[in-house]
């Protein structure tokens, strides 16, 4: 299954969710392939060893028709990374957005599929751009379902609504719903404003928010400065056992 972490508003976790997610995944015997498809290269960053070449990220995917398995590298207790590059902030203006160029991660993800008997059973994580541009568009034509972190705040509620209106515009299109799941993000009990941003989103997409929420954690929030996910940062953190929960809930909806 692809799952591609979105959100048209920065700085609601979706870095941090794709990491740990994968992590999650890896700790119960798979092995992912994890794609950074932000130009800002957060994700790639975590890793600290990839390559600096564009032609060795996904930039050579776009530019070069380069494979997606040529271009992976394993992460240690994460799966395998297609490290993003700068260069990727190019696309748009390089490619338009024409119909070959929007499909290309699909078709490429295809190939990877295709390549090895049951490989397509593999998980398989987009950690996309806060715009929409060529490169969330590809993701969004790409994936199985959709998974959107939601900070708890009020303006998130306000990028949720955003997040409907753009896919209700994009179905048409692709001639199919959007599976999509809203994550709760920087839950935070104690204050009211979390748990009225919870109700409110429930109210508005019912079963469509995940039951699991991410808590504010201090090693959630620190771990990506170490490079390591939560799970080896600080394995019994509430953080930990959120992104566990997560990935238990998505197995049990078959997204994974």
């Amino acid at each position: 299954m692809r799952i591609a972490v979105f959100n048209q508003k920065g700085g609601v976790g979706k870095t941090t969710t794709a990491l740990n997610l994968a992590a999650a995944i890896v700790r119960e015997g798979g092995t992912p392939l994890v794609l950074d498809l932000d130009p800002q290269c957060h994700l790639s960053g975590i890793h600290g060893n990839v390559p600096k070449d564009s032609g060795h990220s996904l930039f050579g995917f776009y530019q070069s028709s380069r494979g997606l398995d040529e271009l992976a590298v394993p992460w240690e207790g994460i799966g395998r990374l297609v490290p993003s590059h700068q260069q990727l902030i190019k696309i748009d203006a390089t490619f338009g957005k024409g119909p070959a160029i929007l499909n290309r991660l699909r078709v490429g993800l295809d190939a990877v599929d295709a390549a090895v008997p049951g490989n397509a059973a593999q998980a398989t994580l987009i950690d996309c751009c806060p715009y929409l541009g060529v490169l969330a568009l590809n993701a969004v034509f790409a994936c199985d379902v959709l998974l959107i972190p939601i900070s708890t705040d009020y303006l998130s509620l306000q990028a949720a609504e955003q997040m409907t209106r753009t896919l209700s515009i994009l179905e048409p299109v692709l001639k199919r719903r959007v599976e999509r799941r809203y994550l709760l993000t920087r839950y935070d009990s104690r204050r009211r404003m979390s748990g009225d941003v919870q109700n409110r989103l429930r109210s508005s997409y019912g079963d469509e928010v995940c039951e699991t929420v991410i808590s504010e954690n201090v090693a959630v929030a620190e771990s990506p400065s170490r490079n390591r996910d939560v799970f080896s940062h600080n394995p019994t953190s509430r953080g930990a056992q959120d992104y566990a929960a997560l990935y238990h809930e998505l197995k049990q909806l078959r997204f994974l």
